[in-house]
């Protein structure tokens, strides 16, 4: 189904719900998800985040290209949405370490979905493969209750809200 998205001119649609219209937006997880983490940057921060606690010359680094008021404003961001923890290391000046809460980590999967995605699709990348016999890996759905792998086959189409 398409949407087509309509704009008042003193109302911009944030980029991170161009996809959706006002009303799927609203009670959709995938657009929860998106408001927190899907604009420019936010998940470059979070994988950085994944090895270990960062402070925040370490982020900058290690986010190339990112400006220093653009990484201020996702790690404000993705504290509100309490995916990222800010511990203070110092009082003067205000320095903070930043981590990623339970929910941060939680992102960890997801991540790596859309880097083998990328790997898969990128011109000249290759995805990610098993370190102990070099087959290319690939993600599954899991059913934790019946303890099995769901095919692709079984059940409905899946849905995000």
């Amino acid at each position: 189904m398409s949407t087509i998205l309509l704009q008042m001119a003193d109302q911009p649609v944030p980029d991170s719900q161009a996809a959706f219209d006002a009303e799927d937006a609203s009670t959709s997880a995938l657009a929860d998800a998106l408001a927190a983490v899907g604009d420019r940057w936010t998940l470059l921060v979070v994988a950085a985040l994944l090895e270990r606690p960062r402070r925040f010359g370490e982020l900058q680094e290690d986010v190339h290209g990112i400006a220093p008021n653009v990484l201020s404003q996702r790690l404000r961001q993705l504290e509100r949405s309490a995916l990222v923890v800010a511990r203070p290391y110092s009082e003067r000046p205000p320095r903070f370490v930043y981590e990623l809460s339970a929910a941060g980590r939680e992102l960890a999967g997801a991540l790596r979905l859309l880097a083998g995605w990328g790997a898969r699709n990128a011109e000249g990348a290759t995805a990610p493969r098993h370190a102990a016999c070099g087959t290319p890996m690939e993600a599954r759905w899991w059913c934790p209750t019946c303890e099995r792998p769901v095919s692709d086959d079984e059940g409905e189409e899946l849905h995000f809200a």
